[in-house]
């Protein structure tokens, strides 16, 4: 009697979750997708896969098909169909161009100079002061204020407009990637231990 009990709860327990589909989670693909393109357009480059900056340990592909293949095993009916990741706004095309207003008419000499450099949190920051000029470092400030104030205001409009703001902090590691990636020969950006490497 004990024996048939515990089958019986066991039964329901494995119908239960058979049931549970999980319908939503982050598609990293798409995200990188939608960030190479953002990324790309702030910065008004074509994309030079041999200069990519690639994380350390595992290939960029390598870890995506194993992701994808763990994902077709656990919920090989919640992903059926790619999602479609919005990056196209009225709110997210105008901090998109202000950003790339900023990056052509001042981060990009601050970014060769190696004054400032990419953050391992998809921000901007100043690396080294004395590298512009006397005059220049009051902008500099200023600036770099402006670039990530519209840098955290894009990843949550991004978050908003795919209707999942919890997806913010995913949104801004997939763009912190992407912004390392696409660094210019000479560029910094921080290692994920918080250290400065150039490109």
């Amino acid at each position: 009697m004990r024996f048939l009990k515990t089958l019986m709860l066991l039964g329901a327990v494995l119908a239960a979750a058979s049931c549970v589909t999980i319908n939503v989670y982050f598609p990293a693909a798409a995200a990188e997708r939608a960030a190479e393109k953002f990324v790309d357009d702030v910065l008004g480059e074509t994309r030079d896969d041999t200069l990519l900056l690639e994380p350390a340990g595992w290939p960029k592909n390598a870890m995506l098909a194993v992701v994808g293949n763990v994902l077709d095993v656990l919920v090989p009916s919640a992903h059926a169909q790619q999602p479609d990741f919005k990056i196209n706004t009225p709110q997210i095309n105008a901090i998109k161009s202000r950003m790339a207003q900023r990056q052509r008419q001042y981060l990009n000499a601050w970014f060769d100079a190696g004054a400032i450099g990419f953050t391992n949190d998809g921000l901007v920051s100043i690396r080294d002061r004395s590298a512009v000029s006397l005059d220049q470092r009051r902008n500099l400030e200023s600036v770099v204020e402006d670039e990530n104030r519209d840098r955290r205001a894009v990843y949550r409009e991004i978050a908003v407009a795919n209707g999942r703001p919890e997806w913010q902090e995913e949104i801004q590691q997939t763009w912190a990637r992407e912004w390392q990636r696409n660094a210019r020969p000479g560029w910094y950006y921080q290692a994920p231990d918080g250290s400065w490497q150039q490109k």
